[in-house]
């Protein structure tokens, strides 16, 4: 059974940083697309990053390129969301997502099959 887990949310205040990290088990890590999503109440879930399966194609958010950083490390089976300069807008549940065997990148939460639980992050002005 495929659990993914994600870690190191927290409270920040704007301007500052801080690492997502989403581990994998019972997944072929390194054959899957990986995504980041994110999901306030009340609101639908929204993408914000996706890379493919050997790290060399991402894509992000408009309202998050130039401040988040996808990456993966396949050998940990490891995804990784680096966010900098946060902003209160930011604040929200993050979610790590595996795609479907054989996607491409995607961003649309309907194309991906697995879901971790979700890591909060607050960011105060």
């Amino acid at each position: 059974q495929v659990r993914l887990v994600e870690s190191g949310g927290g409270l920040v205040q704007a301007g500052e940083s801080l690492r997502l990290s989403c581990t994998s088990h019972g997944l072929t890590f390194g054959t899957v697309v990986m995504a980041w999503f994110r999901q306030t109440r009340g609101k639908e879930r929204e993408f914000v990053a996706a890379i493919n399966w050997i790290g060399s194609q991402t894509d992000s958010a408009d309202s998050v390129k130039d401040r988040f950083i996808i990456s993966r490390d396949n050998n940990k089976e490891t995804l990784y969301l680096q966010m900098n300069n946060l902003k209160p807008e930011d604040t929200a549940k993050y979610f790590c997502a595996a795609r479907n065997y054989g996607g491409g990148l995607s961003r649309r939460p309907s194309d991906f099959r697995s879901w971790g639980r979700g890591a909060q992050v607050t960011v105060s002005s």
